[in-house]
């Protein structure tokens, strides 16, 4: 019998050992790109040519992060991708403070204040999840005319805001479903009205949605692409776009140091927010996953 457990014991060591072998290797696998961006955005230009992708900076070199950030050509403009990492910056907070908001105040709706034909607005809200963003490029821009918030740092804000709601009132609406009735039923009795059991019941709960929802939209905002592009002016881009200019500018030789260096600035704050914030993102997600 004792033998039969070692057999046993030993087996699942084998095996766990194999998994994490596994996961090992697709986790380099996945840094792979990442190390040689990172590599390269260190070699000066002359190690790069005559160098191999993988092979270490002989002369490490901050350089080509100098030229990036503040000389780079994007165009007609040789200012670098740190006026448009600003841009980003100033696109994504309110976005993503004001998309989070509606979507706390929607989720709270409608779950705690249920109304005739609320299940058919979560259906439509919904919808919008799923719509390709190519559809209504042309809505959008004839919408963004009509207000005269075209090629605006507004009018980016408001069509991020306006994508990011269904997934925010996603997000909050199955957190909020997992939140006793009864809580909101007795606040109501006692006189609370609307905004005030949301401020004294809802909101202090709601941290780790809050959490899933400003990764998120940070996430989709920061690297979008698409909308930067079709509604923003050389003054307004973020970062996406700056970068999109950086690489495909040619002036003179190739610098994939400068163009790394680059990729590597409008990545870092995304990065940085998953470094810091991915495990909070799992259990916000999982925290609402308790009832319907």
């Amino acid at each position: 019998m004792d033998n039969v457990i070692r057999r046993r014991t030993v087996g699942a060591r084998l095996a766990r050992a194999a998994l994490y072998a596994v996961l090992l290797l697709a986790a380099l696998f996945y840094l792979l790109p990442l190390a040689v961006m990172l590599i390269t955005s260190l070699k000066p230009l002359a190690e790069i040519t005559p160098g191999t992708l993988l092979s270490l900076p002989r002369e490490p070199t901050l350089a080509p992060w100098a030229k990036a950030w503040g000389e780079a050509c994007t165009g007609m403009r040789c200012e670098g991708v740190g006026v448009y990492f600003f841009n980003s910056i100033a696109i994504v907070v309110p976005a993503v403070l004001i998309s989070t908001i509606i979507g706390a105040l929607n989720g709270y709706a409608l779950t705690k204040w249920r109304f005739k034909g609320s299940e058919l607005v979560f259906a439509l809200m919904l919808f919008g999840c799923f719509i390709p963003f190519q559809v209504v490029l042309l809505p959008m821009a004839q919408t963004l005319g009509w207000l005269g918030l075209s090629s605006s740092r507004a009018g980016l804000i408001l069509v991020h805001v306006v994508f990011g709601i269904a997934f925010t009132t996603l997000f909050f609406r199955n957190f909020y479903v997992a939140v006793p009735t009864e809580l909101v039923s007795a606040a109501k009795l006692d006189g609370a009205g609307f905004f005030r059991i949301f401020w004294r019941i809802l909101l202090p709960v709601s941290a780790p949605i809050i959490v899933v929802s400003v990764i998120w939209q940070f996430t989709q905002i920061w690297n979008d692409f698409l909308f930067g592009v079709a509604f923003s002016a050389h003054d307004t881009q973020p970062v996406t776009v700056a970068l999109n200019n950086l690489v495909n500018t040619s002036t003179g030789v190739r610098e994939y140091n400068v163009d790394m260096a680059a990729a590597m600035i409008a990545a870092l704050p995304t990065l940085i927010v998953y470094v810091l914030a991915g495990k909070y993102f799992v259990r916000g997600l999982t925290a609402g996953s308790v009832k319907g």
